[in-house]
């Protein structure tokens, strides 16, 4: 009995590597007959696995049912979900930190001592700083991505610190994780032109509105076009610059949110930053570690950059 046992466990580890598998192929890896197979396939159907048959190859093949069956991990895959559990419960979705916590203790019952340690040793290691943006229901995750993956309009209730509460009309297109915030991008028809939407400041209403024909999505994909807004159009403090060397070798230094970096030649490229102040963008701006040219901005920009150089001087004149 315990050599059935370990052939169904070893073939199902087999059929969830989500691989069509003919009969005999099967049988050649558990080294037993295929009217063995057949056997063990009608096993693990009565435990509620649904192990489909393959029309035209005489094969298997793993498929969805209607209840989650246990799973077989390997070493690597097992310490990959658990990590995965772990950096989740500390996320921005509200419920998910309770719902991470009870599979991962499951799964740490189950571990082998030898997988245990590798992963508290990855814990023990890790420091996590900062903490999370405001948290946001998976219901309104849900019904966005929905609505996003149907092609649907979808109207929502929408509180912004600028406009005060509006009702929208927009087209999905995608939700992005940026930092710690969860945003919609999507056509707004009221406006008639691109937009990005706070999640947590967003209450959908239902039901969604009819299809539509996705667009192509902004500046060539949504995280480039995101990382354009929060870099400069949110920000009330917003410039221009020219950076004195190409846009890929300084690409490495302009970080995500930071500032958009649009290529000119294989010399220049412009650099577009926002900031709360000017003194902020002065940072900013030289922080990149290259001669600039400064193109447009707020008047005290100048004068803050002039007071940032001044400032320099004198902490290595000689006296």
């Amino acid at each position: 009995m315990s050599g059935t046992s370990a052939r169904l466990l070893r073939l199902l580890s087999l059929l969830q590597t989500h691989h069509d598998w003919s009969g005999a192929e099967l049988a050649d890896r558990l080294g037993v007959t295929t009217r063995t197979v057949r056997r063990d396939v009608e096993r693990l159907r009565k435990l509620g696995y649904p192990v489909n048959a393959v029309q035209g190859t005489a094969g298997y093949r793993l498929g969805a049912g209607a209840s989650l069956p246990p799973l077989l991990l390997d070493d690597d895959e097992a310490v990959a979900v658990v990590v995965g559990l772990r950096t989740s419960a500390g996320g921005s979705v509200t419920g998910i930190e309770e719902t991470s916590l009870r599979a991962l203790t499951k799964l740490e019952q189950v571990l082998p001592s030898r997988l245990r340690h590798r992963v508290n040793t990855l814990h023990t290691a890790t420091v996590r700083v900062g903490g999370t943006g405001p948290a946001v229901s998976p219901d309104t995750l849900m019904a966005i991505a929905d609505a996003c993956r149907r092609h649907e309009r979808l109207r929502f209730d929408y509180t912004s610190p600028r406009c005060g509460d509006t009702i929208r009309s927009v087209e999905p297109h995608s939700l992005v994780s940026f930092g710690r915030h969860w945003y919609l991008v999507a056509w707004d028809t009221g406006r008639d032109d691109w937009r990005t939407f706070r999640v947590d400041r967003l209450r959908p209403r239902t039901p969604t509105g009819p299809r539509f024909a996705p667009r192509q999505p902004p500046d060539g994909d949504v995280a480039t076009y995101l990382a354009h807004q929060l870099s400069s159009r949110t920000w009330p403090c917003q410039a221009t610059v020219s950076l004195h060397e190409s846009a890929e070798a300084v690409a490495d230094r302009v970080w995500p949110g930071m500032g958009v970096v649009e290529a000119v030649d294989n010399r220049t490229c412009l650099l577009h930053v926002g900031a709360e102040t000017p003194s902020a963008l002065v940072w900013m701006i030289t922080s990149v570690d290259t001669d600039f040219t400064l193109i447009s901005g707020p008047p005290a920009l100048a004068d803050a950059l002039r007071t940032q150089a001044t400032r320099c001087l004198q902490a290595i004149r000689v006296t």
